[in-house]
């Protein structure tokens, strides 16, 4: 079935595909994202309306990777990613693969309350030789992207910010927590090796929490991006679709905001379930 050519709308192709569909294999539910989804799509599984033996531990890691993972063979039933640019890679060769954009999420800063950091003197305090930097990791982890984008719009406001904050940045894939049993960012912030950190702002208030000492800074406009998520359906169960329709709903997008997301397809503010 060629998605484009026959469904007027998401809607009536999660449909169409659920009654023409015959489970690939037992019809149980995979799901694999982005980690900066863990909670949200932890909470949207447990409410999902489907038997107790009808939903697998999910997987989630840097979008980049776990993309590689999935092309890899590993099982997946749908894939939530960070960005839109990994989902549509897995849905290339196959028409059947809806990509959807479900939710969009912001960039905020978390930086120690010495570093002094305001909307309003942040390019300054960035460029600062003595504020440490810390981003996610380009390619692997979307949120590297997104950071690094914010590093381009300082380019246009500061010649030079450019090259300067991505020369300064650690990228945390590629240092090991510096504290046993603490998270990459967390022991980077321990240790006093980072005072300030780019991260996505629907997961900045459990990184401030976890660390005394920690506020969280709203992007200025000028150098505020705003990144989209995109899921794949990598197959066409029923349960895999209902699922997508499921975390599209009014009440999958109240959770998915309840978690610090931004919905993308809800009308009037809805409790989560």
């Amino acid at each position: 079935m060629r998605i484009g050519s026959v469904c007027p709308s998401l809607a009536h192709c999660l449909v169409a595909l659920s009654l023409f569909a015959a489970p690939a294999r037992a019809d149980t539910l995979k799901v694999v994202g982005a980690g900066s989804l863990k909670a949200a799509f932890s909470d949207l599984l447990r409410h999902f309306p489907a038997g107790p033996d009808s939903v697998a531990a999910p997987e989630f890691g840097a979008s980049g990777l776990m993309r590689e993972k999935i092309e890899a063979g590993l099982d997946a039933d749908l894939f939530a990613s960070a960005d839109m640019g990994h989902a549509r890679r897995l849905a290339v060769g196959h028409p059947d693969r809806p990509v959807i954009l479900f939710t969009r999420n912001r960039l905020c800063a978390v930086a120690r309350t010495d570093v002094g950091l305001t909307p309003a003197n942040m390019l300054d305090r960035l460029l600062d030789p003595a504020v440490r930097i810390s981003t996610s990791t380009p390619v692997a982890d979307p949120g590297g992207d997104y950071a690094w984008a914010v590093f381009a719009r300082a380019e246009a406001i500061h010649a030079g910010a450019r090259a300067a904050l991505e020369n300064k940045a650690q990228t945390l894939l590629k240092v090991p927590s510096p504290v046993p049993g603490k998270g990459r960012l967390e022991g980077l912030f321990i240790s006093d090796l980072a005072n300030v950190a780019l991260v996505y702002c629907s997961g900045a208030p459990a990184v401030a929490g976890a660390v005394p000492g920690l506020s969280v800074v709203p992007l200025p406009p000028e150098l505020t991006v705003v990144p989209a998520y995109g899921m794949v359906p990598l197959n066409n169960k029923p349960v895999t679709l209902r699922f997508a329709a499921f975390v599209m709903s009014e009440g999958g997008q109240a959770i998915l905001r309840a978690h610090g997301f931004d919905p993308v397809a809800i009308a009037e503010p809805a409790p989560a379930p």
